[in-house]
């Protein structure tokens, strides 16, 4: 007798389902064996794919936004570093009238526990701050010599979301204000292991160099070849400024001696020019008041006729006929060419009539 099932609520009793025979068990051994085989067989021939199945244990996420009034260059450098970086994040631009302090609040609400803000002023200075939100510490650049990727058109190429390489000066060991940096840089910019929109291949480099007291950024492809490096881009420059205790504020941990602001900078060049332009008025002065001055008259040297030779007297010929006037050739051509013409058109006038 077929086993039935009963309903809950008292109804009529329903026939349970039989449980599906599987193929492979209704196969007959043989036929079976032979299919385990030819398994065995594609497992050996097929290649173990690159990815290695992991767990995703640094949360690291990156929030990447700006304030307002940034330029095209600006804006372009800013989506060049978030396809770099499969683990940032985009926010609206921050109202240049807001404190920093709320950029805080910004991450909190993302869910990230980084931050590069992009600050604009004048339309013409760009700061970058670097942030570990929302204890600290923080560290405020100057960015200069941006190279976008679609500006400098390299020849190098990576996969997008690849996890990078980070190559450091060995400037960065020695100072303890850039060995900070170089943590703070490798938390920031180090694409997180088994990360979901990552890729498991490693074919490019992030070189973090130090020179002429500035931070040069340059993003280099990996050749598999040889292992030779071709530049990608973006490229640029950071002037350190100041590293503060707290995210976007806080006491000063350290600051850069040799940093020159934007405006003083400009005032030094307006400075230097205006001394030039002085400098030719006061030339021009000097020799307005050297025309001015009365001429000193020398005495009269008697050695200086010594090999001056006179002259032969010429007598004066006085003319009391006017001179006849020279012939013009040319006058004269072109006088009797136009007496020829006017021969013609009257000859030819009277052949018509």
């Amino acid at each position: 007798m077929a086993a039935t099932k009963r309903k809950r609520r008292g109804g009529l009793a329903v026939q349970a389902k039989k449980p599906k025979r599987n193929e492979k068990d209704a196969a007959p051994p043989a036929k079976r064996h032979t299919n385990a085989e030819e398994v065995e067989e594609e497992e050996r021939d097929r290649i173990p794919g690159p990815v290695c199945k992991g767990k995703w244990k640094n949360k690291e996420r990156i929030l990447i936004f700006s304030s307002r009034g940034i330029n095209f260059r600006t804006r372009h450098l800013m989506q060049d570093l978030r396809m770099l970086m499969p683990h940032s994040k985009a926010d609206t631009k921050m109202d240049r009238k807001d404190k920093l302090f709320v950029i805080n609040e910004v991450c909190e609400m993302k869910n990230c526990n980084k931050c590069i803000y992009f600050e604009a002023k004048k339309k013409q200075d760009l700061y970058m701050w670097l942030s570990n939100s929302p204890h600290g510490p923080s560290a405020k650049f100057l960015v200069q010599n941006i190279h976008t990727l679609a500006e400098l058109k390299m020849t190098g190429n990576c996969l997008k979301g690849s996890r990078p390489l980070l190559s450091f000066d060995p400037a960065f060991d020695e100072l303890p204000h850039y060995a900070l940096l170089k943590e703070l840089f490798i938390q920031i910019f180090s694409t997180p292991r088994y990360h979901p929109k990552s890729q498991p291949f490693v074919d490019h480099v992030f070189t973090f160099t130090i020179l002429d007291n500035r931070i040069w950024f340059r993003n280099f492809q990996i050749i598999e070849e040889d292992a030779a490096l071709v530049e990608i881009g973006p490229r640029f420059v950071l002037n350190l400024i100041k590293i503060f205790q707290g995210s976007f504020g806080g006491p000063t941990l350290y600051e850069n001696p040799h940093y020159q602001s934007p405006n003083m900078h400009r005032r030094v060049i307006r400075s230097i020019t205006a001394a030039k332009y002085r400098e030719k008025q006061q030339v021009k002065d000097v020799q307005k008041l050297r025309k001015k001055e009365p001429k000193t008259l020398l005495p009269h040297d008697p050695t200086a006729d010594v090999f001056v030779t006179p002259a032969e007297e010429k007598p004066i010929e006085i003319r009391w006929v006017k001179p006849e006037p020279k012939v013009d050739l040319k006058a004269r051509k072109k006088r009797i060419y136009k007496r020829q013409r006017k021969m013609k058109q009257r000859m030819d006038s009277g052949k018509k009539k």
